[in-house]
């Protein structure tokens, strides 16, 4: 049941593909309904809030992830993950990353400071500070998804192709690489709605390993959001359909 808070994580890794033009705004919130099977097994949200740092207005993002009934009972999940990002240039701020999955807790939050490519992470749960070097470009797990959902060439790939970006996770930084596999018509509670399909990879040993079957379907439309996602298990798979949606940007293309 630990891969529920894997694909908690993925979705918050993930929710975020694009267009030239700023593809959400603030009052945009998403929900996934999570099932392994005919289980319902937890659910995961995203919302975009906005608040003040350095005295500018900046992206608030808050992404829960948690299980629900018989599942919670096993494996109970309560994920937190947080970022505040500049509105422009989506450079990150702050982040925070609380969670409890299984009885396996972390609670950290890093401060970025980006005129020395510098994060200062403070630990609450080992009660330590420590300062990490970072790369110019580099985004936290969840201001990684509303940079990608922006960036330029994601509806210019072909199938095969991929878009790699450094990502400060656990302590250090990871590449994480987007694969483009193709497109496909999802129904949905909604309608029926095309989606492109991509594989996440982050490199071996870490969350996400290469051999994960790891997919997940993004609306083919201005939103580019979250449609489904796709873990493929020995035995079965964890998947998570969109649930709800508000505040979007443009209205979600569906087909009747």
């Amino acid at each position: 049941m630990k891969k529920i808070g894997l694909l908690l994580l993925l979705f918050i890794t993930t929710n975020s593909f694009v267009s030239q033009e700023k593809s959400y705004t603030t009052g945009e919130f998403i929900k996934l309904r999570i099932h392994y099977g005919l289980v319902n097994a937890g659910y995961a949200t995203l919302e975009v809030k906005e608040a003040v740092k350095n005295n500018k207005k900046v992206h608030h993002v808050i992404g829960k992830g948690y299980t629900v009934g018989m599942t919670k009972f096993f494996f109970e999940v309560d994920d937190d993950y947080q970022s505040y990002f500049d509105k422009t240039t989506n450079k990150p701020y702050q982040f925070l990353r609380k969670i409890d999955e299984g009885g396996y807790t972390k609670h950290q939050e890093g401060f970025f400071n980006q005129n020395s490519n510098t994060v200062l992470v403070k630990d609450y749960k080992k009660n330590t500070e420590k300062t990490f070097s970072v790369t110019e470009d580099v985004q936290d797990i969840v201001s990684a998804f509303y940079y990608l959902r922006n960036h330029p060439k994601i509806d210019k790939l072909k199938t095969g192709e991929a878009i790699y970006i450094d990502m400060f996770f656990d302590d250090e930084i990871t590449k994480f690489k987007l694969k483009f596999l193709g497109r496909e018509d999802i129904k949905t509670k909604f309608g029926k709605v095309s989606c492109m399909i991509f594989r996440p990879y982050v490199q071996a040993g870490r969350v996400f390993k290469e051999d994960e079957s790891l997919t997940v379907w993004i609306s083919d439309d201005e939103n580019k959001i979250p449609i489904r996602l796709k873990a493929s298990l020995a035995v079965g798979s964890l998947k998570a359909d969109i649930e709800t949606f508000k505040g979007l940007k443009s209205t979600l293309k569906v087909k009747k």
